[in-house]
């Protein structure tokens, strides 16, 4: 079991480009402070307002925000993507949580053969990396 908390790297999220010219499913990078980054092989111009989804569990996370850079990246581009409260962010933490969660709840199953519920998956993982979930 790893001792340090990963970012999963592959959380589908989609987007919409407000002007609804684009529009894709990409995957998470990480989230932080104020947004989140997810990879595309579109290049997207700073400044352009999109609306984000990311369909977990129950019903999707959906938000807007506004692209503040996009970055090349071998064969795609990282697009840093910051939203306009503090409200969306907490939620998109919740979000990135559930998906560390169910990580374990994965990485668990494969390495020791113990099938978790959800419920025990986010106990253990409380227990073992809450403190280490970036805040």
């Amino acid at each position: 079991m790893r001792s340090y908390l990963r970012h999963p790297t592959d959380i589908p999220i989609r987007y919409r480009l407000s002007d609804n010219r684009q529009s894709g499913s990409e995957l998470l990078r990480n989230v932080g402070h104020g947004g989140l980054c997810f990879q595309t092989s579109h290049f997207i111009s700073s400044g352009t307002e999109l609306h984000i989804t990311i369909a977990l569990y129950g019903p999707p996370f959906e938000a807007d925000g506004v692209v503040v850079w996009c970055k090349p990246l071998a064969k795609v581009y990282e697009v840093g993507v910051q939203f306009r409260d503090e409200e969306t962010e907490f939620a998109v933490r919740m979000v990135e949580q559930a998906c560390q969660i169910e990580h374990y709840k994965r990485e668990v199953l494969v390495k020791e053969g113990r099938a978790l519920d959800g419920e025990e998956a986010a106990e253990e993982w409380i227990k073992k990396f809450a403190k280490q979930f970036p805040t």
